[in-house]
């Protein structure tokens, strides 16, 4: 089977389904995800969408709290790009019909969190996330030229160096080979132009607050490719997730210590002023590090997050699906301080991409978190994610019009998918120990504290991995859960690799051989070159 469309969107947050909304009037879009539409990071945010919305604050604030945040590692052009960009692309979400909290006058209810210097984060109450989702899907399915396509999960990037087996010097995307789940069948889509806005990577790591799709994927495949990827040691740690053994890292938002929450220790201690001026308002890694530091040094299994000085009222207002989450769980947030821990959240790093969100390979565009724009540095500011997404989204969905039509040379044709002579896997045990092995792998050794001695092993321990899922991959029928064991194991490699050759501390990568920041030798990227054709595959 074989499918032909002008836009191929693989991933459907906030970047894809954004992209899909700005080019769809113009060609026919063909929406790829690989659950429900609505399953992914963007329905999980909690806190809100950063932007200058007030008269008091000024892009160069936002700005210059971004370029903190990201220790001074982010692109200053990107930077400003996208926080001049801002509001405009707040204001297309509105128009799409996302409703964004008000106040009493009637005017958006501006919240402050960590690392910002004003109140610019817009939210929906504490369910952002969910509200920009439902009112892009709705939009999204209305459209007569959106085609979606649910539980289909891509498995490789077609190139066209692949389509003629030859090396290229300028290699050009024609599309995907995508596997539809529910049919075990593998579909070659044809496009004009491929969108990976398939989100993070949190799941390489044990603990996170990612959704269960975050494996990767459009890194791993746009790397296979060729496509460049850059800083990919900067995995964020969420401060505060939900510590309970049956809570699944529930995300205890930003917006919680944005409001007042101070993090204390068991014996009721707030410890966030002996590690930074802003105490609870730190940035992300600085907290993280902390909560990690005061976890080992007491043994303890958790923190608390307290906000109850704020009352009743105030809390039930502000937050309440964590209210209604934490007392599902025998927590009342409104009497009692919430136990939390960190947890693997976002990634700074992804495919490398230019300030139209195009990778090293034309024609395929990275957008969102999959994508690094040189936005985040070395740590993301909070609230810029679902920002980036949606500016980037309209940025590359303007290149992508301006070049629909041109004169190119034609598309070769594209091959089916061929299987060779894969059979049934009857040792499915081997993908399931391989992938709980690596998450704890990269949990263990990759984590919030490195070394080399720990990265080392962890690298050790993932290319013996790696080597036996390639043979099991080539020998066995491919199924979704051996896609996603072949993404999360290349991008765990491609963490450590970077980690290893970033010999200093800044922002979210922390290493005690290297404890400080070395401005001299560092100040830079960390970029890893695509894996060329190959031959095989």
């Amino acid at each position: 089977m074989r499918v032909t469309t002008d836009f191929l969107i693989i991933g459907s947050g906030i970047a894809g389904l954004s992209y899909a909304l700005k080019v769809a009037d113009r060609g026919t879009v063909s929406l790829v995800t690989k659950r429900d539409i609505d399953v992914s990071a963007t329905q999980l945010a909690q806190g809100g969408i950063a932007t200058v919305f007030s008269d008091k604050d000024s892009f160069s604030s936002h700005a210059e709290d971004t370029m903190v945040a990201g220790a001074q590692l982010s692109n200053p052009e990107i930077v400003d790009l996208v926080v001049e960009v801002g509001p405009e692309a707040i204001d297309d979400l509105i128009n799409w019909g996302v409703k964004f909290s008000r106040n009493e006058d009637n005017q958006y209810d501006l919240t402050r969190e960590g690392g910002h210097s004003h109140r610019r984060i817009l939210h929906a109450k504490d369910a952002t996330g969910r509200e920009i989702e439902r009112a892009l899907v709705e939009a999204a399915l209305k459209h007569p030229n959106i085609t979606l396509y649910q539980d289909h999960i891509a498995v490789d990037l077609i190139t066209e160096s692949k389509v003629l087996h030859k090396k290229l010097t300028k290699d050009r995307c024609l599309g995907a080979y995508i596997l539809d789940k529910k049919n075990n069948e593998v579909v070659a889509f044809g496009a004009q132009f491929t969108i990976l806005a398939t989100g993070g990577a949190g799941k390489v790591y044990f603990f996170t607050c990612n959704p269960d799709i975050a494996t990767g994927d459009g890194i791993a495949i746009g790397w296979r490719a060729g496509a460049t990827v850059a800083n990919m040691e900067f995995m964020q740690f969420h401060p505060t997730t939900l510590y309970h053994p049956k809570a699944k890292s529930f995300l205890i938002s930003e917006a919680v210590r944005g409001e007042g929450g101070i993090l204390r220790r068991g014996d009721d201690y707030a410890f966030m002023p002996d590690y930074h001026e802003l105490k609870d308002l730190a940035p992300r890694d600085i907290v993280a590090r902390a909560i990690d530091n005061e976890m080992k040094k007491s043994g303890a299994d958790c923190v608390f997050l307290d906000i109850t000085h704020k009352g009743a009222d105030f809390i039930k207002h502000h937050f309440p699906m964590i209210y209604e989450t934490c007392l599902g769980f025998g927590i009342d947030m409104t009497r009692e301080p919430i136990p939390v821990v960190p947890a693997t959240h976002y990634l700074c790093g992804g495919l490398s991409v230019d300030k139209n969100g195009e990778t090293s390979i034309d024609n395929l565009f990275a957008i969102g978190e999959v994508a690094c724009t040189g936005l985040h540095g070395a740590n993301r500011l909070a609230s810029n994610s679902l920002l980036e997404g949606v500016v980037f989204a309209k940025i590359a969905a303007a290149v992508s019009l301006s070049r629909l039509g041109e004169q190119l040379p034609p598309n070769p044709a594209i091959p089916p998918w061929d299987c060779g002579k894969a059979t049934n896997s009857d040792e499915e045990v081997i993908v399931a120990h391989n992938w709980d092995e690596i998450r704890r792998c990269m949990w263990n050794y990759v984590g919030i504290v490195r070394s080399d001695k720990r990265l080392e092993r962890a690298m050790s321990r993932i290319m013996l991995i790696q080597e036996e899922i390639d043979e099991y991959y080539w020998d066995f029928l491919i199924t979704s859960d051996l896609i996603e064991l072949r993404n999360i194991t290349t991008v765990a490699r491609l963490i450590v690799q970077s980690a290893l050759s970033r010999h200093e501390s800044r922002g979210l990568h922390y290493t005690i051989d290297y404890p400080d920041r070395d401005d001299q030798n560092f100040h830079r990227d960390t970029i890893i070159p695509g894996a060329r054709y190959s031959g095989k595959g």
